[in-house]
């Protein structure tokens, strides 16, 4: 843990804390920016950001706005609290009882006795699993929900997957006026224990749905084998369900996905749809430039969720209809050094050093001054802030088939493809460069579009409300578990 204090609080403004995990202010992409935008535009409020990361090899990507008054990191890895010499034997209790709520019921009540006895006795971890207690309890579980593969598996998985758990629960948490989520997961559990110990609302902001992505990682895993696959999904859907439980709102950013909260259990009646925006002033006016090769560009980290691989492979399609057709990279290249190298030897197998370009972190502007086509080639997404910047700036969009995006590309079947189908993506882009009268008539209407509907000032202003309400509010904790 450690603290980084910018400067004291204004005593007149209220203190809004920001849980954030794997993302803001160390990593760049959607959510972090998303996050910089809520606190740059409500500057009539204090900022705490709480950053949850894996260890401490972390630089920050992001200017701190003034209104921030400090950054406290908390670290998944690395050394714990040595904490009290005996373990209570009441303690092992409250866990059994934890437990057969969460098994029988889907009841979290009892971790608020948890999180209060751990806050007490900062308990280290090693010294809980290696009690005969915690032995017999393991071994009765392992019995039940592991019969049919070896015990170690189970065991390593269950020590694993609870390590963090326990972590967190030993953490000081700031004190705030409330505590905002941008995930579930271990930034949810972190708000869930900052609401029983301070007794102040939390308000969770789902972009992804963390649970559905962590399920996805683990099954691709080479290393998760056995049990341990289906006790690290039911351990992830376990902390998603304690924030839902814990959150006085939760936040989506379209309906579908607010559908699939509330079908893993999410009160309807505390969920609401707020979706992402853009500030138009910055895309709607770019001058354009005329350029004698079609254009057509992705705004990506070189990592594998956004899978920059499909998007080359798509480029070497396109070249073999388009002659005059220039390719745009634009992101960070330094998140992922091997995946970067493989981007690079695609590219020179496919023997397109002359057509694809490599810009690094800049500015997007600059080419959405001129690019002629937008292409998403993502594994995930959830409401991606790129495709409204194109179309404010009157380029077309061609993207898997992911998150919100087919909603946001009207279902058309023209310009969507399923995530990996190189082809399909080829197919969009060479539509767009065939049909002008089609490609006009979509950058009026997705201009329409965001001005209508996703202008960043009306999500400022929707967060100011509920700040404000929430805050304010006596009885902000109705309908929530304490």
């Amino acid at each position: 843990m450690d603290i980084i204090k910018l400067k004291e609080p204004d005593p007149a403004k209220k203190t809004i804390c920001i849980i954030s995990e794997g993302s803001y202010p160390y990593i760049t992409g959607g959510v972090s920016s998303w996050i910089q935008d809520i606190i740059s535009g409500l500057d009539n409020y204090n900022f705490i950001i709480l950053a949850i990361s894996a260890d401490e090899d972390n630089e920050v990507k992001y200017k701190f706005p003034d209104n921030v008054v400090s950054v406290e990191n908390r670290y998944l890895t690395g050394p714990v609290k040595k904490g009290s010499k005996k373990i209570k034997g009441d303690f092992f209790e409250k866990i059994r009882e934890a437990h057969k709520g969460m098994m029988n019921s889907g009841d979290f009540s009892s971790l608020k006795e948890i999180v209060l006895h751990m806050q007490k006795h900062k308990y280290n971890f090693r010294k809980i699993v290696s009690h005969i207690k915690s032995w017999d309890m393991v071994c009765h579980y392992g019995n039940i929900r592991n019969p049919l593969y070896p015990f170690s598996d189970y065991y390593w998985a269950w020590i694993a997957s609870h390590e963090y758990v326990f972590k967190i629960l030993t953490w000081d948490i700031p004190e705030a006026d409330l505590y905002h989520t941008i995930s579930t997961g271990y930034a949810g559990l972190t708000a869930a224990a900052a609401k029983i110990m301070n007794k102040k609302p939390v308000i969770l902001t789902e972009h992804g749905l963390y649970n559905k992505e962590r399920e996805i990682d683990i099954k691709r895993a080479k290393w998760v084998k056995g049990y341990q696959r289906d006790l690290w999904i039911n351990i992830f859907n376990d902390l998603s369900t304690i924030t839902y439980n814990y959150s006085d709102l939760i936040i989506s950013l379209f309906e579908h996905n607010r559908n699939i909260q509330i079908s893993q259990g999410a009160d309807r009646n505390k969920t609401m749809v707020i979706p992402n925006g853009i500030d138009i002033d910055r895309y709607l006016d770019l001058k354009k430039e005329c350029r004698h090769e079609f254009s057509v560009g992705i705004v990506a980290r070189v990592v594998p969720i956004k899978d920059v691989k499909n998007f080359i492979i798509a480029a070497k399609i396109v070249t073999e209809e388009i002659g005059n057709v220039k390719f745009y990279i634009i992101g960070p290249r330094d998140e992922d050094e091997v995946y970067e190298e493989e981007c690079l030897q695609l590219v020179d197998n496919f023997k397109l050093e002359d057509k694809i370009i490599f810009t690094g972190k800049a500015d997007v502007r600059k080419y959405y001054s001129f690019l002629d086509v937008l292409v998403l080639s993502s594994i995930r997404e959830a409401q991606p802030l790129v495709i409204l910047e194109a179309y404010c700036a009157g380029i077309p969009v061609v993207s898997t088939r992911v998150g919100n995006v087919p909603e946001m590309l009207d279902y058309d079947e023209n310009l969507l493809a399923d995530p990996k189908d190189s082809e399909k993506l080829a197919m969009g882009i060479i539509k767009l460069y065939k049909d002008k009268e089609y490609r006009d008539h979509l950058i009026e209407k997705n201009r329409e579009k965001v001005l209508k509907f996703y202008n960043k000032k009306d999500l400022i202003r929707k967060y100011d409300e509920i700040y404000n309400n929430y805050i304010t509010e006596t009885s902000y904790d109705k309908g929530s578990i304490q």
